[in-house]
């Protein structure tokens, strides 16, 4: 299915609300910019046309694997308040600003369910001290309640899309085994067990 300026109907609203944008229907002005941005974001030409390659990305894509000998996938949230929306730039900038040179997570789910890439699997993460070499790291939006405590804000979206994920990544590394990042480290993240939840996903 190709989508460009002028089309219309319910596919431009589902395009719309993988982009976060109103969902009119309607591929104008504000739907092709947003289109474009996202394109460059992950590395295609953004000519504003949605074929193929466009709306792969948009729905997480087929996972790349990674050269590197990946025997972790560890969850992370990001400790954000639950029904807060934030974004891969977001958290990018977040990093950033905390001295590292990238996104540190290889892969970050928002509250909608979609997934979206982070860091190149192929690029150790910046994600748990210790672990970053071996390991994939995946971040969910959320993990705090509206006052700020450790809390599991996990949407349906959110928990459906983890398990597509995880399913994903076990297929590309079956020896690999799923942990939360309080495993590793003093915190509450990913706020729920992961490592108990995901022990027989295959």
């Amino acid at each position: 299915m190709i989508l460009k300026k002028g089309s219309k109907g319910i596919e431009v609203k589902t395009l719309q609300k993988l982009l976060h944008l109103y969902e009119d229907g309607v591929f104008g002005s504000l739907t092709e910019e947003a289109v474009k941005e996202f394109q460059r974001a992950n590395g295609l030409t953004p000519d504003g046309i949605v074929g193929d390659k466009t709306w792969e990305k948009l729905n997480g894509g087929t996972l790349a694997k990674s050269n590197r000998v990946i025997n972790e996938i560890i969850i992370h949230c990001s400790a954000t308040k639950e029904g807060q929306d934030f974004t891969t730039a977001d958290i990018k900038k977040w990093h950033i600003a905390r001295g590292f040179s990238d996104i540190g997570y290889h892969y970050v789910i928002y509250r909608d369910g979609s997934v979206h890439p982070g860091r190149n699997v192929n690029i150790s993460g910046a994600h748990c001290t210790n672990h970053n070499a071996h390991s994939i790291g995946v971040c969910y939006i959320g993990g705090l309640d509206k006052a700020g405590n450790p809390k599991d804000t996990r949407t349906e979206q959110q928990r459906a899309a983890l398990i597509k994920l995880l399913s994903s990544l076990k297929k590309l590394y079956p020896k690999a085994t799923i942990h939360g990042h309080c495993e590793f480290s003093n915190k509450a993240c990913p706020c729920f067990n992961a490592f108990k939840e995901y022990a027989n996903l295959k």
